[in-house]
């Protein structure tokens, strides 16, 4: 399942806020708000967030006072809300480390548009760091997924893509089984309705005979495969 992208929104007009909430829900978006700088500090400590839209104007002080505060301890996406007159706030603003500003009024076709770009980027900086740190080394076994190296007691291995997106799932999930219906899913996106089942069988195969993985690699008859832990 596709994880969700968490939005917080720092802005004191309920009505505004309550709009925003509604304008940006989707399915794979959750959307929180809050009125004030000190209940901001607290959500933002309690919870990982992937973006923040700041309202610049607050009642107790200046949204870009908790944006220099977010920008010494994280790199999360802040996009500022600014009142269209005040030019000043919007250079400050982006000076500290905003990542865009809207002004208001503004379209909600545009603020969703700058929303999903922000998001964009975000989940391709997650997606780069999981791949920059995905190494698997378990017993006789080491995998760099990045570099695309496999090998079995140091002895290199080739792997088809098709190979190595089955061995990264699971590894992946190490312990945790798999449904067929699940690996058929991710290995052949967008295609597996047109994949005949029994492709999955086969590079399972493939996969055990070239890793000699015939232990490690389990089948849950009727249900799917699992990568068993070393120590199980």
């Amino acid at each position: 399942m596709k994880e969700k992208s968490k939005i917080l929104i720092v802005e004191d007009d309920a009505s505004l806020a309550e709009g925003l909430k509604r304008a940006l829900v989707a399915e794979n978006v959750e959307t929180d708000s809050c009125a004030t700088l000190k209940e901001a500090k607290l959500r933002l400590k309690k919870s990982t967030w992937d973006l923040v839209l700041l309202d610049v104007n607050l009642p107790e002080g200046s949204g870009l006072d908790l944006l220099a505060q977010i920008r010494k301890e994280s790199v999360i996406p802040v996009i500022l809300l600014t009142a269209n007159d005040l030019e000043t706030d919007i250079v400050n603003g982006l000076e500290l480390g905003a990542d865009d500003y809207i002004t208001k009024p503004f379209s909600l076709a545009v603020l969703r548009a700058r929303v999903n770009t922000q998001l964009r980027k975000q989940l391709h900086k997650k997606q780069q760091n999981n791949r920059e740190v995905r190494v698997f080394q378990s017993g006789k076994y080491h995998f760099d997924f990045l570099r695309m190296e496999f090998s079995v007691q140091g002895k290199s291995v080739e792997l088809s893509k098709t190979e190595q997106k089955l061995l990264f799932l699971l590894t992946e999930n190490q312990g945790i089984i798999m449904s067929r219906s699940e690996l058929l899913d991710r290995i052949w996106t967008g295609e597996a309705e047109f994949v005949d089942e029994n492709a999955l069988s086969v590079t399972v195969k493939r996969l055990r005979d070239k890793l000699g993985a015939q232990d490690s690699i389990k089948t849950i008859y009727g249900v799917g495969y699992t990568w068993v832990k070393e120590y199980e």
